[in-house]
């Protein structure tokens, strides 16, 4: 593997240099082959499983890579913190794939760093497996997120309510700057920072910004807008929960990224919370859109520092950026669910009608996936359109008779449906099996199992019915845990 690190270049304001630390029994327990080949990793490398387990636990550091903790600063429940920082991550540097393609690639629970606040910098078999299986889902859903290369068992244990097992989790991701980075400065005053940070944002994500000659920090603001939008809606698609929307959990790349106490909604609700820290419902589902839409105008207001005093139509242009959020959101997300419901375009008396259909979801306690998957099967199937009957009540003849307006086949249809419902998602009892198997006995052919369904959501595959089931309480009592 070729590294460089180009983050490295900017200045030491922006990370402290700081190595993994060595770990005492190294050994490689999920491995991402698909992504590897990507990264241009040899089939030789991929065999050596001793040589893995000692690069991607950071006992081995590569030529090229100059391992750093990166400095950001963060809204954490809407309380901001202005230092925080890469506690129990390193970020190795960066490597090029086989289409020319720049991505990250950092170690989490690699061990404390300046930005530690007293942690022990180490990460539990748990969250690490959760996080490979999430991103891998979120992948293959068609959801933008960073992926893991790697989760390497460290051979020690890990304390927090009791003693885990210890992991490295290896994170590939097109960058690692988040809103919280921008703050950093920001707080600071350091308006040499904040423009440096957004030209470095814009040559990596935004090239097509870089001939701008006015406002290209606005149109910055105006493009990481349109990505967060694109990312909730996708999230809204498919029921995922981030649950710590936090601000430095926010990637300007418009991927998701920290699967901390992430979860996947079964019966619809949009209410529905499963974070153990969010005691107030601030990551609620539905709060979502909103929370996303606060936090770019956090973003935003980070951009106040590069405009002169006096500015006033620049400022106003960001002020209607971030104003505008919610009303461009409620546009893609009412075109989303649009085709959910099998409607190629939305016309006048769609919105209220769609909201109806998901207040009878709630109102009968409809699990998300299982309602639509069957909604998709029930076009061309009359005895899964019993079922589907049983759910929608009164509102299954009037959802039928907008589906046979459409001048489209029933086929089109259904196939336009299920390109946004899949038949298969990362249900949390199973996601949670999965992981007491790894942390009881090191075995990972649950998680491999798996794996190989959730990475054909859209597909029944011979495996796909045994985790398409619900959880027989319907998640009530469930609860996702940050790992830190």
């Amino acid at each position: 593997m070729d590294f460089s690190n180009t983050y490295v270049h900017l200045d030491n304001r922006f990370y402290e240099k700081s190595n993994p630390t060595p770990v005492q029994d190294p050994r490689l327990l999920l491995w991402n082959p698909a992504l590897a080949d990507q990264l241009k990793i040899s089939s030789e490398e991929q065999k050596d499983h001793h040589y893995l387990a000692q690069i991607f636990s950071g006992n081995k550091i590569l030529s090229g890579s100059e391992p750093i903790a990166t400095a950001y600063a963060g809204h954490q429940f809407g309380n901001f913190n202005p230092q925080l920082g890469d506690g129990r991550a390193h970020l190795l540097g960066e490597v090029i794939d086989q289409q020319g393609v720049r991505w990250d690639l950092q170690l989490k629970g690699s061990g404390p760093t300046p930005y530690s606040r007293g942690g022990d910098g180490r990460c539990g078999i748990g969250p690490a497996v959760r996080e490979f299986i999430m991103s891998e889902a979120m992948m293959y859903l068609g959801v933008p997120t960073t992926q893991c290369l790697a989760v390497v068992a460290t051979g020690e244990s890990v304390y927090r309510k009791t003693a885990v097992p210890g992991a490295v989790v290896t994170r590939v991701a097109s960058s690692h700057l988040r809103v919280g980075t921008f703050q950093f400065f920001a707080a600071r005053g350091d308006k040499e920072a904040v423009k440096m940070l957004c030209d470095y944002a814009i040559e990596k994500h935004y090239p097509e910004l870089l001939n701008e000659k006015e406002d290209k920090y606005v149109a910055l603001v105006d493009k990481v807008i349109e990505k967060q939008i694109q990312l909730i809606v996708e999230w809204m698609r498919v029921g995922f929960i981030h649950g710590v929307m936090n601000t430095d959990n926010t990637a300007i790349s418009g991927d998701t990224i920290d699967f901390g106490p992430c979860a996947m909604m079964s019966a619809y609700n949009p209410k529905t919370v499963y974070s153990s820290i969010d005691h107030r419902g601030r990551y609620a589902f539905g709060n979502q859109p909103d929370i996303a839409s606060w936090n770019m105008a956090r973003f935003a207001e980070c951009m106040l520092l590069l405009i002169d005093e006096g500015d006033t139509q620049t400022t106003e242009r960001l002020e209607t950026l971030v104003g505008n959020f919610i009303t461009r959101f409620k546009r893609e997300y009412l075109s989303m669910m649009a085709r959910k419901f099998g409607l190629e375009s939305v016309v006048e008396g769609d919105e209220a009608f769609i909201s109806s259909l998901l207040e009878q979801f709630t109102a009968q306690e409809l699990d998300y996936t299982i309602t639509f998957d069957l909604m998709t099967k029930s076009l061309t199937s009359d005895s899964i359109t019993n079922n589907v009957k049983k759910g929608l009540g009164p509102y299954f003849e009037s959802w039928r008779k907008r589906i046979d307006e459409q001048e489209a086949p029933l086929e089109d249809i259904q196939k336009l449906m299920r390109e946004q419902n899949p038949v298969v998602i990362p249900r949390n009892h199973h996601i949670e099996a999965v992981i007491q198997e790894c942390e009881a006995t090191g075995d990972i052919a649950m998680a491999e199992e798996i794996l190989s369904v959730i990475r054909n959501p859209y597909t029944e595959m011979p495996n796909t019915s045994k985790y398409q089931d619900a959880p027989d309480d319907g998640d009530q009592q469930y609860q996702t845990f940050c790992g830190t």
